[in-house]
């Protein structure tokens, strides 16, 4: 599959140039393209292979050729777009292509976003990484209420774990807040698979706690929280917790395609009664109507450029949070598995996104996964890196995340 010959939008046109600078307010500027990938070139900082045209934009073009890939990658270095691609359809059944401003269901990589809104409570000195579930929220069972930390939940070795973060099969909410009653009402009935602290284990639905924690500490709706503290905050002007209806009717969200059975895809926002063989085996992530703490916020590839600098630059959190938030807090066999890497070192996590280190150079990172979509970002701290890959189809993305890994930090 080919680029789209439709008409890109002026946004969408300066993504497509490939070296698209933000301004100092994390705004795509719309004026010194040009400009910037000159200054680029005479730094010698942007690897040929990185650039338009170059090995990572070959391979990307190869795979969407083969309809391997549907969706957006960006390369940002100090804030500019480096390359921006973007393929496949958005909307199949209304003809509209992915661009680089396309809106695409983030699954887990929004996990971040809650470990964040944590921190920044815990900066106001509202929450304490060290308090138990019981000292915030009520009606857990005594195993988790008095024993499980916050810190333990950010860092997935509460013992919370997913196989019984499930609803009814095949249920659709209609509502906010039948969709957040039912998370609680399931937080509650957890039993503990190991006693806390003592192993790492993926899990959902402790940062389904963690979503609910923010919204009672704070005051505020989870989604509301985050929108008006991190994503207003940093520039994201497109992403949020968007509901089911806002997700079929906007043209500007991708939706996504759910692998079949028999090899084809389903839209499965148009059809709810159907689940993918991809991703997660017979789910469809429309049927939950909105995103919560566990993930599945909104967000473009820009946006998630905006996120990092808004990071780095201490726009979301004081210098020591920032840290505190960045920094490895627990090692951890990798969420992603992919093929053996020399390069790769032990992998961490941090209060929200994965700390890792490859080829002796920090990154944070986090992906997800939902039938008719994949979704990565990572954030090279010490070379002013950030990569984003978006994809509206369920499909494996880590062979894209290594070969980028491999070409930033080579």
């Amino acid at each position: 599959m080919t680029h789209s010959t439709s008409k890109p939008s002026r946004r969408a046109a300066l993504g497509l140039l490939g070296a698209a600078p933000l301004t100092a307010s994390g705004v795509l500027a719309a004026s010194g393209v040009a400009e910037a990938v000159a200054g680029s070139a005479r730094t010698g900082g942007i690897p040929a292979d990185l650039r338009p045209g170059g090995a990572f934009d070959r391979y990307i073009r190869d795979l969407a050729a083969q309809d391997l890939f549907s969706g957006t990658v960006v390369l940002a270095h100090r804030g500019r777009q480096v390359l921006a691609r973007s393929y496949g359809m958005a909307d199949k059944e209304k003809g509209i292509p992915n661009t680089t401003g396309t809106i695409y269901a983030l699954a887990s990589a929004s996990k971040p976003f809650t470990g964040l809104a944590v921190v920044q409570l815990a900066q106001q000195k509202k929450i304490k990484f060290y308090e138990k579930v019981g000292a915030y929220l009520a009606g857990f069972p005594a195993e988790i209420a008095e024993h499980v930390t916050v810190h333990q939940l950010l860092t997935h070795t509460a013992g919370m774990s997913d196989p019984t973060n499930t609803t009814s099969e095949g249920h659709i909410f209609t509502g906010v807040e039948e969709r957040t009653q039912d998370i609680a009402r399931r937080a509650r009935t957890q039993e503990l698979r190991f006693t806390p602290g003592t192993k790492k284990e993926y899990s959902s639905m402790g940062y389904e706690v963690l979503g609910e924690l923010v919204a009672t500490v704070s005051g505020q709706p989870f989604h509301e929280y985050v929108r008006e503290h991190i994503f207003r905050a940093a520039g994201m002007a497109d992403s949020a917790y968007y509901t089911r209806p806002e997700w079929l009717a906007d043209a500007r969200i991708a939706h996504p395609y759910m692998l079949q059975e028999d090899g084809s895809r389903i839209d499965g926002v148009r059809h709810l009664d159907k689940g993918g063989a991809g991703q997660v085996k017979g789910s469809n992530s429309a049927r939950a109507f909105i995103g919560s703490g566990g993930g599945n916020g909104f967000s473009t590839a820009p946006d998630l450029v905006r996120f990092a600098l808004a990071v780095q630059r201490d726009k979301l959190l004081k210098r020591a949070y920032t840290e505190l938030y960045v920094n490895p807090k627990i090692s951890g066999a990798p969420m992603r598995q992919g093929p053996a890497d020399p390069a790769a070192g032990e992998g961490f996590h941090a209060y929200g996104p994965t700390a890792s280190i490859y080829n002796d150079q920090r990154y944070i990172s986090h992906g997800g996964g939902i039938s008719g979509g994949s979704t990565n970002w990572s954030i090279y701290l010490d070379i002013d890196w950030v990569a984003v890959v978006l994809c509206n189809y369920d499909l494996a993305i880590e062979t894209i995340i290594a070969r980028e890994r491999k070409l930033i930090t080579a």
